[in-house]
This record gives structure tokens, C-alpha cells and sequence, in this order.
């Protein structure tokens, strides 16, 4: 946790992303299902920014609750949903805040993310071939018939869209928590994300987006 403390001031920040995490899972109701059932949560993007800040256990710790208090709440696949979506999270923004801890500047974040999203597609593709069937209630074959058609783009597609993102709105979120004195005022300063970086983001997003138009049928 980047040297952290469980300090209250941990705590309280932690619950504000566990507070925006979940505003993110209400968000993406209204976003249509891909095949049905599989759908993008830009939570994502909330829980690797709290793991840029302190580090990859927080990930997880941000990532449980979450998902916690959603199968407590809204969800309607139980512990299925609940296990998928700590896999899937953890999957995405451990690797990527393990990079940026090593390499704080804009490439380390870059590549970080990078990473997470090929783990999330790797991981998530073993996980539904392992898990799906018994949640679905349909033949192993059917789902490894979806592997390579629904789950691997559908969570490239996924990841590309929350890294976009992280770029986007890392920096001011950590601005924001530095004025609030929330972080200690050493947090992000390194790697200061340009015009360039902001278009650059733009850019990844718009084209991700439109990707997830085309997997929904709009496009």
C-alpha cells in the first residue's frame, strides 16, 4: 500500500473509492449486455486509480468490498457474479499498479496498463471456460465455442475502455485528494500528464468506445 498505514485518512479515502466504485456499477446499468450477460463496468478505472495512489493491495481491498456490498445490493449472480468480478478486477488493476509503482511516470503507466489489460483477457478467458458453465448451466463446449468470439474481445474491449480512463482521470482525481489533503502532497507528482497525454487518452477512449458500439450492434 505504498507504505500506508491503515490510518483513518487511509480508511476515508478508501471508502470514497468504495463509494465511487459502486456509483460506477450504478452507472453501467444502463449500458446494454454484451451476448447477454457480460457487461462493462468502468469501475475498473475507479479501483486502479486508488491502486496508482497506494499500491496493488489496494486493489484488492477496494475490489472486494466493492463487489461485496454489490452482491449484497443489486446484483442477481450471486457468488458467481461476486468471485467473476474480484477476478476480473484484480485481473486488470493489480499488474497495472504493481508497473506504476515501479515506473511512476506517464510510459510506467502506459505500460501498466498495458499489462493489465493483457492479464485481464488471459485470465478472464481461463476463468469463463472454468466458471461460466456451472452459472450458465450449459455444456463446457458451448462456452469454449465463446472464448475466442465473445470473451477475449469483449474484455479487451473492457480493459482498453477503463485504461483510457485511468489516463483521463488520474491526475485530477490525485490533485483533487492532494488540495483535500487526503494523499500526502508527494502523491502523482512525478510523470506530469501533458495536453498531449490528455489527447492522446482521448484518443484510446474514442476508439474503444466505438469498438463496444460495434459489440452491442449499434455501429
Amino acid at each position: 500500500m505504498k507504505n500506508q498505514k491503515l490510518s483513518p485518512r487511509y480508511l476515508a479515502v478508501c471508502a470514497m473509492f468504495v463509494a465511487l466504485s459502486f456509483v460506477a456499477v450504478l452507472i453501467s446499468k444502463i449500458i446494454p449486455n454484451v451476448a447477454g450477460f457480460l457487461s462493462y463496468e468502468p469501475k475498473d478505472a475507479v479501483i486502479v486509480i486508488a491502486g496508482f495512489i497506494f499500491g496493488p493491495l489496494t486493489c484488492v481491498f477496494v475490489s472486494v468490498l466493492t463487489s461485496l456490498i454489490e452482491m449484497l445490493t443489486i446484483s442477481t449472480t450471486g457468488p458467481y457474479g461476486f468471485l467473476m468480478n474480484v477476478v476480473s478486477t484484480c485481473a486488470f488493476t493489480v499488474p497495472a499498479a504493481l508497473i506504476y509503482r515501479r515506473y511512476h511516470t506517464q510510459k510506467g503507466a502506459i505500460g501498466g496498463l498495458a499489462l493489465g489489460i493483457a492479464v485481464l483477457a488471459a485470465t478472464m478467458v481461463a476463468w469463463n471456460y472454468i466458471v461460466t458453465p456451472f452459472y450458465m448451466g450449459v455444456d463446457r463446449s458451448v462456452v469454449a465455442g465463446m472464448l475466442a468470439s465473445v470473451f477475449l474481445p469483449f474484455n479487451l474491449v473492457k480493459g482498453g475502455l477503463n485504461a483510457a480512463l485511468t489516463l483521463l482521470l488520474y491526475k485530477p482525481v490525485v490533485t483533487a485528494l492532494r488540495k483535500a489533503k487526503l494523499v500526502e502532497d508527494g502523491s502523482g507528482k512525478k510523470g506530469r500528464f501533458s495536453l498531449g497525454f490528455t489527447l492522446f487518452a482521448l484518443a484510446v477512449l474514442t476508439t474503444f468506445v466505438l469498438l463496444l458500439l460495434v459489440m452491442l450492434g449499434v455501429l
